[in-house]
């Protein structure tokens, strides 16, 4: 990358992305956004090289929101904001049928890694790459934890019906 404009260009996206799904605000997101670039405009000196610096950027990100959080006294997930997201993953689209207060529900009780795998994936529309770059994993190992994740929740699904 020749600049940070650059790097702005090529992540931005996937850093909002990020963002949005752990506050399924997209004004909250986008401001964290800018928030983070900001921030690594200011702190790049610091950038070693020993993550891919999409990582660096989410874990800057990450930082941003939990300051904002602990700042506005709120908490990462509250799920009426989560039903008001509208995102055009495949994912989203297969379980547009379902109610999405009870995925969210069925969601919220699954262990790590598999609940932010499914969130990433769902919510925030990332790729199976960016997530196994945020969870320092591979993209198999997020595409098979995504696929089990998928299984697990129609089969809970399947149960409330």
């Amino acid at each position: 990358m020749d600049s940070i404009e650059d790097v702005y260009k090529e992540y931005a996206k996937s850093v909002y992305k990020f963002l949005l799904s752990k506050t399924f605000d997209s004004h909250l997101a986008e401001e964290l956004t800018q928030e983070t670039f900001f921030q690594a405009v200011k702190s790049i000196h610091k950038f070693e090289g020993k993550s891919d610096i999409f990582t660096w950027l989410c874990s800057n990100a990450k930082n941003q929101l939990y300051s904002y959080l602990k700042k506005n006294n709120k908490e990462i997930l509250n799920l009426d904001e989560a039903l008001e997201i509208q995102t055009e993953s495949l994912e989203n689209v297969y379980f547009s049928d379902f109610n999405k207060l009870e995925i969210l529900k069925i969601l919220h009780k699954f262990q790590e890694p598999l609940k932010e795998v499914m969130y990433l994936r769902i919510t925030g529309d990332l790729s199976f790459k960016e997530i196994g770059e945020i969870l320092g994993k591979n993209e198999n190992w997020a595409r098979v934890t995504f696929y089990r994740g998928k299984e697990k929740l129609i089969k809970e699904v399947k149960k409330h019906e």
